[in-house]
């Protein structure tokens, strides 16, 4: 049994919440990270590069939140079984954000085996682990909120982006599956398809010219999307979104 079933009620005055996937300052998964943070969640923030999650950690910290920066490869058992028992070690894990992802293009002929199979792990494999994991922990609450970062690509494959495609619809598959499995068990699964361009740091740098063209308002703003996620997480359990599509107005679809 897990050791967190028999924790007592006064023990878990803590409430936790986890994202996976967090780099820059101005990226998606910290935004969603200072959300959680400001609504008096202690968050965990799990990413690959040390220097940008701790930066994030130490932000959130300096405006009274409480953060921690933990380096975690979503694609590892050890490492997701790890941080979730530290999460939920005498808290209440109320909230699991799986942010991993990488948008990967390159034309079939010079696809490889071992970059489609990178993209499949960062994606699927990740997401059902840690999925796997958080409701494990879940279960007995009785509540939880899982929420995935989904993409266009998770609805629809074009080229370059087979294997980003290919990744981002078995996430949502993972998603759809545990929502099935575990939503009458008082477990809220939400996949978000993220339609259009994030506005951050990422953009700015490698398409500075389509950011432009696109102007005020054109691409999703990262604080915007995490009042979405939190708003998903506040939902009744008697009107619960399974899945979310948010874009800019702008945005053709």
């Amino acid at each position: 049994m897990n050791k967190n079933a028999n924790t007592s009620k006064k023990s878990l005055s803590r409430h936790s919440a986890v994202v996976f996937g967090v780099g820059a300052v101005n990226g998606l998964g910290a935004a969603l990270a200072r959300r959680f943070a400001r609504e008096g969640l202690h968050v965990f923030l799990a990413g690959r590069t040390e220097a940008k999650v701790r930066a994030v950690a130490e932000e959130i910290q300096r405006e009274g939140g409480k953060a921690e920066a933990r380096v975690a490869n979503a694609t590892c058992e050890a490492d997701v079984i790890a941080l979730l028992e530290e999460a939920c070690d005498g808290a209440s894990l109320d909230l699991v954000a799986y942010n991993v992802g990488n948008n990967v293009a390159a034309p079939l002929l010079e696809l490889t085996a071992d970059l489609f199979e990178a993209a499949w792990r960062q994606n699927a494999l990740g997401g059902f682990l840690v999925g796997r994991e958080a409701v494990r922990r879940m279960l007995p609450q009785g509540h939880g909120t899982l929420l995935y970062t989904g993409a266009t690509a998770s609805m629809r494959a074009r080229p370059p982006f087979t294997a980003f495609a290919a990744a981002k619809a078995a996430l949502r598959a993972v998603a759809q599956g545990i929502a099935r499995e575990y939503g009458p068990k008082g477990i809220h699964v939400a996949h978000v398809v993220i339609d259009g361009v994030i506005e951050g740091d990422y953009a700015k740098s490698r398409f500075p010219d389509f950011v432009k063209a696109k102007g005020p308002d054109g691409l999703l703003k990262v604080d915007e999307i995490a009042d979405a996620y939190w708003a998903l997480h506040r939902q009744p359990k008697s009107a619960w979104t399974q899945e979310l599509d948010l874009r800019p107005f702008k945005e053709p679809f």
